[in-house]
């Protein structure tokens, strides 16, 4: 029975009656919570159920869940508070999850505290709503897109935001730094972009910040040091510039600093020594500059330094072996000087990178004290003298790389010592005397390069213990005798290069020696084998003869007493000989044609305007022609006119190379920077001066660190020039198939390169740009080994003309062309550029080219590779000079992607900003990078 309000109200005034309502009202007060707590148990079991409705679950993980249930708390992935039984915790990680998130169930599961969703296939953009209370969220290596949500910043409780990658665009959001919980928030290996708002409050409780890996731009917002509990921060790899905002030397409790890979410059600010907990300092790939402060040695518990690729100059900091670090990396930058190690140092130092510096003087003898380093790079250098006896102390070593230096003398017979070495790489030196027998003693090698020394001798039969090696490199030396029969016990063997030296002999008999490639082995008059049809004997076989006139045997062999009187027997020409006769009247014809052609263009050349401060091979303007000559207009600042040295344009001999637009020349601004400048050979075809000139200026526009800056142009209705910033590290196309004998690009190199392609790509896709025509020969390589696309959006500079016409004037390499450039029908969008990048991909990966012409036959490698992941045998397509220091899942995933750019229907080719998030799930899963073999 419910008591009235008037009884109530009158019992207010009598303890006695008060005591007696109360113990009348609570029964039914546990009553009325327990029904509104089974409403929302039941809540929570609707509001699942619509969740396992909303997605694909192809693993059956959520098969359990079923509407007939009372509760979920039992439910795979499911916790519930002990106390009301409600909902508070929903963790599917890699479960296979696909489709979008469904925001009305979410909203139903008003009790959450934790969402963990990570390493599925959600899609879609994030929910525009999310429980309030929700205190951990991680969706992170997911395929979310849109940008980010301003109710982010509204979700008070959260402690943990993690949304790293996906395909998350747009800005961050306002205020996001305010949240008063918020401890740690990832964002990276997105593709958000511009500025980052400042706006950090002192009382923010922000622990760890990782924006890294995005296109994010401007400066490092000036306030982040006011987040005085901060102990890590990561912003590398964006477009950030201007240098480290002086707030960060506050964060006494800073654990790891993070910005590599972006274009910060400047000097290293010494206040960096304040920095007293600091454990990691990764500032590489910038363009610092100066000596590296002394002050760092403050930073007392220092592990990890990476400040390579960057251009530091001075000498080596003697806190490298001060500090208790263990791994330090100042490759890439402009250091000089002796290396001086200390000898009574107690360096925990286990990995040690000096190469692509200036480094001179003789490697110590005192480094054999670092006791615990396991890598030692110094390659590309300018050291001399021999390498150390005492190396052989160095018992935990396990990679030594000396490429590229100026080493002499003998390699020392200690080095047998080295027990535990996996990879020995001297390439490029000056090395002489014989290969040590005692190398057989360092059975744990899989790399082994000494080429392009001055070694002579025998190779040592001791090398066929090594059962492990599965790279050796020993060509361009003077090694003499024949090769070990005991290296056909080599099963892991996957290179042996000895081409050019003086060796003899059979080679020995296995599988690999049988099939081993010809560039390995050549320039060695004495090497044979009878399984290659080239025996030792001696003995020459006699001449085969296509005789056309006699039945039997085609291939049947001719006396050679044949007497010469027989001259005028006919003669039948093979199918190549008849392409040869062919393809060189085409050249003839060419080359008539081409001679005109230039005639013309030199005559009417010689009455263009050029500007007075160039000059070329036709001639330059003379002062009375000067008002009528084009204007060279430059997009930044900087001096517009070229030196006077500046002879240099249009001068052959400062000719870098030729392609469908025209030809590029190297040439010198008056401050004394290089450039590219491109004369347009289109000239009949551009259009009008307005529309080129509004075009040009759009591509000047576009800024990222993979693609190459247009500085500025020049126009004359009869001469066009492009001027671009120049990059010295030739094209890609030179470093894949014309670099032979020499250095190519390791496996995370060529990596690399593919990720800084994509980037690029998705960068002026998200610009309106379509490059039109990509190939390796567009992609230079700057002094980093970092990639940097070109010739971008040319196309524009031209009216719509027939396909063909274009086809052939721009898109001149054969096999990056997409099909439906052929068809008129179809609109030529994005999706060409992304068919010429899967082309590339697989290009870079098996170092073939597009497309092959054989004698009787016309290869196409797509076709090729796509055939071999049929077959399950996609190792067989790898560039054999990959030395095996790789992942071949990691192979198979990047072959596979590129064959899905390259699907002959546009629709089914991804985006290139999805193409950059796959690439960066590639990478992120990559515990750590794989070492260089060459």
């Amino acid at each position: 029975m419910i008591p009235s309000a008037a009884a109530t109200s009158s019992s207010s005034s009598c303890p006695m009656a008060t005591a007696v309502a109360a113990r009348l009202l609570l029964p039914l007060a546990v009553v009325l919570a327990a029904a509104a707590g089974a409403g929302a148990v039941n809540d929570d079991v609707l509001a699942l159920v619509v969740f396992k409705s909303g997605v694909s679950d192809p693993m059956g993980r959520l098969a359990p869940w079923s509407e007939d249930a009372d509760r979920a708390c039992a439910w795979p992935g499911v916790s519930c508070d002990a106390r009301t039984g409600r909902v508070d915790a929903l963790a599917l990680p890699a479960a296979g999850l696909s489709g979008r998130l469904p925001r009305s169930a979410l909203l139903r599961l008003d009790a959450l505290l934790s969402l963990l969703l990570p390493s599925n296939n959600l899609s879609g953009s994030l929910p525009d709503a999310l429980p309030l209370r929700v205190r951990v969220l991680d969706l992170s290596a997911n395929a979310l897109s849109g940008y980010l949500p301003a109710v982010l910043a509204s979700c008070q409780s959260l402690v943990s935001l993690n949304l790293s990658g996906n395909r998350l665009s747009g800005p961050v959001p306002d205020g996001i730094w305010s949240l008063p919980s918020l401890r740690s928030l990832d964002l990276s290996g997105n593709q958000l972009s511009g500025s980052v708002p400042g706006g950090f409050p002192r009382s923010s409780s922000l622990r760890v910040l990782d924006l890294s890996r995005n296109l994010l731009e401007g400066d490092i917002p000036a306030d982040v040091g006011e987040a005085g509990l901060l102990k890590s921060l990561d912003i590398g790899h964006n477009l950030f510039t201007g240098g480290l905002p002086e707030s960060l030397r506050g964060l006494s409790g800073l654990i790891s600093l993070g910005a590599s890979g972006n274009a910060l410059a400047g000097e290293l600010p010494a206040w960096i020594g304040e920095i007293a907990a600091l454990e990691r300092l990764d500032l590489s790939g910038n363009r610092f500059v100066g000596a590296i402060p002394a002050d760092i040695s403050g930073c007392k518990n220092l592990v990890e330094v990476d400040l390579s690729r960057n251009a530091l100059t001075g000498e080596l900091p003697s806190w490298v072996f001060g500090l208790a670090l263990q791994r330090v990396s100042l490759a890439g930058n402009a250091l000089s000087g002796w290396v001086k190690v200390p000898g009574d140092n107690a360096s925990a130092l286990q990995e040690l990178d000096l190469s692509g510096n200036a480094f001179s003087g003789v490697i110590p003898p005192e480094v054999a004290s670092l006791s615990r380093l396991q890598h030692l790079n110094l390659s590309s250098n300018s050291m001399s003298g021999q390498l150390p006896a005492t190396i052989g102390q160095m018992a935990l070593l396990e990679v030594m790389d000396v490429t590229r230096n100026q080493l002499s003398g003998n390699i020392p017979p200690e080095i047998g010592a080295t027990v535990v070495l996996r990879k020995l790489l001297m390439r490029r030196n000056s090395l002489t005397g014989v290969i040590p027998p005692q190398i057989g003693n360092c059975r744990s090698l899989i790399a082994l390069d000494l080429s392009q020394n001055k070694l002579t001798g025998p190779i040592p039969v001791t090398i066929g213990n090594l059962i492990s090696l599965q790279m050796v490199d020993l060509s361009e030396n003077k090694l003499n005798g024949t090769l070990p029969v005991e290296l056909s016990k080599l099963a892991s063997l996957r290179v042996f290069n000895v081409s050019h030296n003086l060796l003899s002999g059979n080679l020995p008999m296995s599988h690999f020696f049988d099939t081993i490639p010809d560039s390995f082995i050549s320039d060695n008059a004495g090497l044979c084998s009878s399984q290659r049809d080239n025996s030792c004997s001696g003995v020459m076989p006699k001449p085969i003869v296509f005789n056309p006139n006699i039945s039997t045997d085609p291939l049947s062999e001719v006396s050679p007493t044949v007497p010469s009187s027989r001259h005028h027997k006919k003669i039948i020409l093979s199918i190549s000989t008849l392409i040869a006769i062919v393809g060189g009247a085409m050249i003839i014809v060419g080359v008539i044609t081409i001679t005109v052609l230039n005639r013309r263009v030199r005559t009417a050349a010689s009455h263009s305007a050029v500007p007075a401060a160039l000059s070329d091979d036709y001639g330059s303007e003379s002062p009375d022609n000067e008002a009528n000559s084009g204007k060279l207009v430059m997009f930044s600042r900087g001096s517009p006119d070229f030196s006077a040295g500046g002879h240099a344009l249009l001068n052959k001999d400062c000719e870098l190379g030729r392609g469908g637009f025209g030809t590029v020349y190297k040439a010198v601004l008056r401050d004394g920077q290089p450039v590219a400048i491109k004369k347009l050979t289109v000239s009949s075809l551009v259009k009008s001066e307005d529309e080129f000139k509004r075009q040009v200026k759009l591509l000047g526009k576009v800024r990222h660190h993979n693609v190459i800056t247009l500085r500025g142009f020049y126009w004359t209705s009869s001469l066009q020039l492009l001027i671009y910033d120049f990059v010295p590290g030739g094209s890609l196309y030179q470093h894949l198939h014309e670099c032979l004998g020499k250095s190519s690009p390791s496996w995370m190199e060529r990596f690399g390169i593919i990720v800084g392609v994509a980037r690029a790509l998705a960068h002026l896709h998200r610009h309106g740009i379509i490059h039109y025509n990509l190939k390796s020969s567009n992609v230079l390589l700057d002094s980093n080994g970092e990639p940097r696309v070109g010739d971008y959006g040319l196309v524009k500079l031209l009216p719509m003309l027939d396909r063909y016409v274009l086809s052939s004037k721009i898109q001149s390499a054969l096999g990056y062309m997409a099909p439906e450039f052929t068809c008129r029908t179809v609109n030529v969008t994005e999706k060409c550029d992304i068919y010429g990048f899967g082309v590339l991909v697989l290009e870079i990966l098996t170092g073939r080219k597009p497309v092959q012409y054989l004698e009787d036959d016309v290869v196409v490698l797509c076709d090729v590779v796509r055939a071999a992941l049929e077959e399950g045998r996609v190792e067989d397509c790898m560039d054999p000079r990959l030395s095996g220091d790789f992942s071949m899942e990691e192979a198979v995933l990047i072959v596979k992607l590129g064959l899905v750019c390259t699907s002959q229907v546009p629709s089914h080719r991804p985006d290139m900003g999805e193409v950059v998030s796959m690439l960066e799930m590639v990478r992120s899963s990559q515990s750590t990078p794989a070492d260089e073999l060459v």
